[in-house]
C-alpha cells in the first residue's frame, strides 16, 4: 500500500511517499481504505521526534496520522460492529508504521464511527481526533448549563470544535479572534467575542463578569491567559504545560489518546454534525505527494479548519 512516512526525524522534507506491507485486521479489529487523513500539530510532533522514547532506536519508518475517514475493506476475528463496504471515520494512536497517512489503516472496531450523514470523506477525517480533544477538554471541566467557558483559538480546528460543543451543551462562550476571524467565530455560536493578543485574558475577565468558571486553552497561552480564569474555576491545557495557575485553578490536562470509551464519542460527535450542531471545515485537500507542503502550511499557522490529505480510491 501507498504512505507517508519519514525514516528519520526532521522538517517537512523528511515526509516521503513509500510502499508499505497492507495491514490485516485481527480479532476485534477493521481495516479501513482510507480515502482522506487530516493534518494535525500531533503529526508535526511524530515528524520532528518530540513523542520518541528517549534512548530508544524509534521504528522507522514512521507514518504519522491521528485521523481519517474511508471505507471498511475488512473485518477481523469477533469484529461484529461494522460490514464491509461501510463508510467510517477513525481514531488512530500512531506507533511504527500504524498512522493515519496511509491507503489502509487497522484499528479497533470501537475506533471507528458512521461518516456522519451528507458529509463527504474530507469533512469526516478532520472530525475524530479534533472532535474528541474538545469533548475531552469540555467533559474535564465539567461545566453546568449557564456557566461561562472561554476558548482561546477558537478560529482554529479544535478551538471552533470546543466553541460548537459548549454552545450544545448549554454553555455561554466567549472566545478570541482576529478581526479576520471575528465573524466566522461569531457564526460557530460565541456569544461574546474578543480580540486575541497580549489583552485577551483581560478581555475575556471582563467578558465574564469577574472571569470564565472554565478555560479551553486550544491556543496553548498557557500562564499568559490563566488571569482569565475565576478563582476555584479550572484550565484546559493541551500541549503539556504543567504550570501552576494558583488561585484554586484546576489544571487539566487533555491527553486525547487516553479518552475513554471512543465509540460513544465519536458516535456523539457523530450525531451532532448531522444535526449541523458541529461544522466541518477543510481547509483544502492536497494529494499524498504533497504532505510536506501540508506540514509547511500548518506550521505558517492561519489554516481555518484542517488540511486533509486525499488518498482516493
Amino acid at each position: 500500500m501507498k504512505a507517508v512516512a519519514l525514516h528519520r526525524f526532521g522538517g517537512p522534507e523528511v515526509l516521503e511517499q513509500v510502499e508499505l506491507p497492507a495491514p490485516h485486521a485481527g480479532p476485534g479489529e477493521i481495516r479501513v481504505r482510507v480515502r482522506a487523513a487530516a493534518v494535525n500539530a500531533p503529526d508535526t510532533a511524530v515528524r520532528t521526534g518530540l513523542f520518541a522514547a528517549p534512548g530508544e532506536e524509534p521504528p522507522f519508518p514512521l507514518v504519522p496520522g491521528m485521523e481519517a475517514a474511508g471505507v471498511v475493506d475488512e473485518t477481523g476475528p469477533g469484529a461484529t460492529r461494522w460490514q464491509v463496504g461501510d463508510a467510517v471515520m477513525v481514531f488512530v494512536v500512531p506507533r511504527g508504521a500504524h498512522g493515519a497517512y496511509a491507503e489502509q489503516v487497522v484499528v479497533s472496531e470501537d475506533a471507528a464511527a458512521a461518516v456522519p450523514a451528507g458529509a463527504g470523506f474530507p469533512g469526516a477525517a478532520t472530525l475524530p481526533m479534533n472532535g474528541l480533544t474538545a469533548r475531552m477538554a469540555l467533559d474535564q471541566l465539567g461545566l453546568a448549563p449557564g456557566e461561562t467557558l472561554g476558548v482561546t483559538g477558537a478560529a482554529g480546528a479544535v478551538g471552533g470544535y470546543a466553541v460548537q460543543l459548549a454552545v450544545a451543551a448549554g454553555l455561554r462562550v466567549v472566545a478570541d479572534a482576529s478581526a479576520a476571524d471575528e465573524e466566522l467565530v461569531r457564526g460557530l455560536g460565541a456569544h461574546r467575542v474578543v480580540p486575541r493578543g497580549p489583552g485577551v485574558a483581560r478581555a475575556m475577565r471582563e467578558a465574564a463578569g469577574g472571569g470564565v468558571a472554565g478555560l479551553a486553552d486550544c491556543a496553548a497561552q498557557n500562564e499568559q491567559v490563566t488571569a482569565a480564569v475565576r478563582d476555584g474555576g479550572g484550565m484546559a491545557t493541551f500541549r503539556y504545560w504543567d504550570g501552576s495557575p494558583g488561585r484554586g485553578i484546576t489544571l487539566h490536562t487533555v491527553l486525547v489518546s487516553s479518552y475513554p470509551e471512543v465509540a460513544a464519542g465519536l458516535d456523539g460527535l457523530r450525531v451532532l454534525a448531522e444535526r449541523g450542531a458541529l461544522t466541518l471545515r477543510v481547509a483544502a485537500t492536497l494529494p499524498p505527494a504533497r504532505a510536506a507542503e501540508a506540514h509547511r502550511r500548518l506550521a505558517a499557522g492561519g489554516v481555518r479548519g484542517r488540511l486533509v490529505l486525499d488518498f482516493g480510491g
